[in-house]
């Protein structure tokens, strides 16, 4: 959600503000690393439960409701700590729909301070571990640093891929290369 449309443009400046002070906050505690792997566990359990996704998401939940129902969500995925008080006070502040973007922001940061390039790779079907790897040493060979590789599957694209990477975008897909020799045949014809 917070990526792209309309939503995703509104909270991006509430979702950065808090990004960046959980990541001032996790730096001073020398908890950055622990601070992205819980949020990551979040964003994991946001994607795979619709009910959490919809307590998220949704105004229609009293603060009250979205702090004890997100206290009892961390305690039971074990997330504690900094993430745990800073998705709670989230939750108490009526922001929990943008915490998404929030996890975004602060993963941005994480890449920057580490001076690691941000990949998104988007292939026809979910790619094996070892293609996954071979990815992120190609992309690496490119960028000339470590390469933070998220993979998005669109079976669409019916093979090849497309990669962006920073503000460079290559796409390699099958679907392009026909749709160019369509055009190209529209043309001639």
């Amino acid at each position: 959600m917070a990526e792209g449309g309309s939503q995703g443009t509104l909270v991006s400046g509430v979702a950065q503000r808090y990004a960046t002070a959980l990541f001032e906050l996790a730096e001073e505690s020398g908890a950055v690393d622990a601070v992205a792997a819980a949020l990551d566990s979040f964003d994991g359990l946001i994607k795979e439960s619709p009910d959490l996704a919809r307590l998220v998401g949704s105004p229609a939940f009293t603060a009250e409701e979205q702090v004890g129902a997100i206290k009892a969500v961390l305690a039971k995925a074990g997330i504690s700590g900094i993430a745990a008080n800073f998705i709670g006070l989230v939750a108490s502040k009526r922001r929990l729909f943008a915490l998404p973007g929030m996890i975004v922001g602060y993963k941005k940061l994480v890449a920057e301070a580490k001076g690691i390039v941000s990949a998104e790779v988007t292939l026809a079907e979910q790619p094996t571990a070892k293609r996954v790897d071979e990815i992120r040493a190609a992309l690496k060979s490119v960028a000339g640093k470590d390469v933070d590789v998220s993979i998005k599957v669109d079976p669409a694209l019916i093979g090849g891929l497309v990669v962006k990477m920073g503000s460079r975008m290559v796409d390699a897909s099958l679907k392009t290369k026909l749709n160019s020799i369509r055009l190209a045949m529209k043309e001639v014809g």
